[in-house]
């Protein structure tokens, strides 16, 4: 099955499985390398995210834990996922992924590495930021709520709402050379207020009062007065 057609289906599930409402698609841009960022908060985020993106050439890293579970192992070869081992440096799968941006693709990434199991935003990872840095592609927020309780919801025969919101690109500064991990870090907490940004309150977690989300805030306020 081709990625396209392998979309369609997941769509057609999705929305026979939940309420899932989408806002700002349109910010997802038609061709072009980008790298889509995620919070993620149940496995349902992968589905939803993958179908909702829109785009054939859309990839995004998976955890190697998950190549042990058939249907979890199925799913992420059929979508073109790239494997990671995140408990080292996985220098195989992050060259794959530069390759796939730089060839033009789009990358789906959850910057916290891995499921937020409290539903709310974790301290971002700086891998996003190096995928960033590397291939030069512009970020897109994607924000994701209402999945953490959408199992609970399907096991109990009720549909699950959820909600996703994307924000418009962004570019992220050069790293500072003389101090290149605290700059990762900065860049990969810009990306999580972004995030941030487009969830309610209750989701905001570890960047809840960060100021780089409190100046986004002002200034979103200000653009629509």
């Amino acid at each position: 099955m081709d990625q396209r057609r392998f979309r369609q289906v997941l769509l057609t599930l999705i929305k026979w499985l939940s309420h899932t409402t989408v806002f700002g698609q349109e910010y997802i841009p038609p061709t072009g390398s980008c790298i889509v960022a995620a919070n993620h908060m149940s496995r349902f985020d992968v589905p939803v995210s993958f179908a909702m993106i829109g785009r054939d050439d859309v990839t995004g890293l998976a955890a190697d834990k998950y190549r042990r579970y058939p249907f979890f192992s199925w799913f992420i070869n059929a979508g073109g996922g790239i494997w990671i081992d995140r408990e080292s440096a996985d220098l195989n799968a992050l060259r794959k992924a530069i390759k796939h941006l730089t060839n033009g693709g789009v990358l789906g990434i959850a910057p916290e590495g891995t499921r937020s199991k409290g539903g709310a935003l974790l301290p971002a990872k700086s891998g996003i930021a190096y995928l960033a840095e590397k291939s030069k592609s512009p970020i897109v927020p994607m924000a994701i709520s209402g999945t953490e309780i959408a199992m609970r919801e399907l096991l109990n025969f009720r549909r699950p709402h959820v909600t996703i919101r994307i924000g418009k690109p962004f570019q992220l500064p050069p790293l500072d050379r003389k101090d290149r991990a605290a700059s990762l870090q900065s860049n990969s907490d810009e990306i999580m207020c972004r995030i941030a940004l487009l969830l309610p309150k209750k989701y905001h977690g570890a960047y809840a009062d960060h100021p780089r989300l409190v100046e986004l805030q002002a200034a979103n306020t200000n653009n629509m007065t």
